[in-house]
């Protein structure tokens, strides 16, 4: 048995793979086209089995699809039904029960859902890789140039430190690296200056995420521990996310609002 989480820590503090999340999207898509070769492939009992297994799985999944897709059907309801002796103009009235009221109850949670992850800013201009990066041209030769200086807000973690000039690929300034930024609580509507974890996700592209570039609409997690957050299970917030509401390179701080 394990005797920590040990896992869920070192996620906490070093965060995940850069690529991770892309992994794990291409696995899932992946996942029905093995499920097919493999339902192709098998014989005899094995088959047997996976496709009685597979079965019940497809049946669930239309009972649901209709249980999302019903409207106003009523059906009867068996338990509704009185006992004993019933009046004349009452015996072709069975109970019934409105489906409407458990889709609208589904829609409900799927919409709440949905919400949790929206962002301030669902849509941002894009910024081409000329914008964020200026060439350098180093050495005595013309020709040398591939080297790349960025133009806008960067963050690094603490432990940070520069490659060898000679092997180093993209130069982010010291002027334009950041550690805290302001973050509004929207629910509070109050405003704190919190350190930066680290950037989860710049819209622009991978590489910049993997850089720590932050523009406009960047998801950045923050450090929230003095500000006594606590989950239902009454554990401490440590980290939670929040989105880059202006141009941190032109104003000279960075703004945001927290993803509550």
């Amino acid at each position: 048995m394990p005797q920590n989480e040990h896992i869920e820590l070192s996620i906490k503090r070093h965060g995940r793979q850069l690529d991770y999340h892309e992994k794990r999207r291409k696995k899932e898509g992946r996942e029905p086209h093995k499920l097919a070769l493999k339902a192709k492939k098998l014989i005899g009992l094995k088959a047997k089995i996976y496709n009685k297994k597979r079965h019940a799985e497809k049946v669930q999944l239309k009972k649901t699809l209709k249980m999302h897709e019903e409207k106003k059907t009523k059906t009867k309801d068996t338990s509704k039904t009185p006992e004993g002796a019933v009046p004349a103009y009452l015996l072709d009235r069975e109970g019934q029960t409105r489906a409407k009221v458990l889709s609208n109850m589904i829609k409900q949670k799927r919409k709440e859902k949905a919400g949790k992850w929206d962002v301030p800013l669902p849509k941002v201009k894009a910024i081409g890789e000329d914008e964020v990066f200026r060439v350098v041209r180093t050495g005595k030769s013309k020709r040398k140039c591939w080297k790349r200086m960025v133009t806008k807000v960067t963050y690094v973690g603490d432990e940070f430190t520069r490659k060898p000039p000679k092997f180093e690929r993209f130069i982010r300034p010291m002027g334009l690296r950041f550690k805290k930024a302001h973050v509004t609580h929207p629910e509070l509507k109050a405003t704190f200056c919190l350190p930066i974890i680290g950037v989860k996700k710049n819209p622009q592209s991978p590489m910049y995420t993997s850089l720590g570039v932050i523009t406009k609409g960047t998801v950045i997690e923050v450090n929230v521990s003095e500000l006594g957050l606590v989950t239902q299970g009454g554990k401490v917030v440590w980290g939670k996310y929040a989105q880059v509401t202006n141009n941190p390179e032109n104003d000279g701080c960075i703004n945001a609002v927290l993803l509550v």
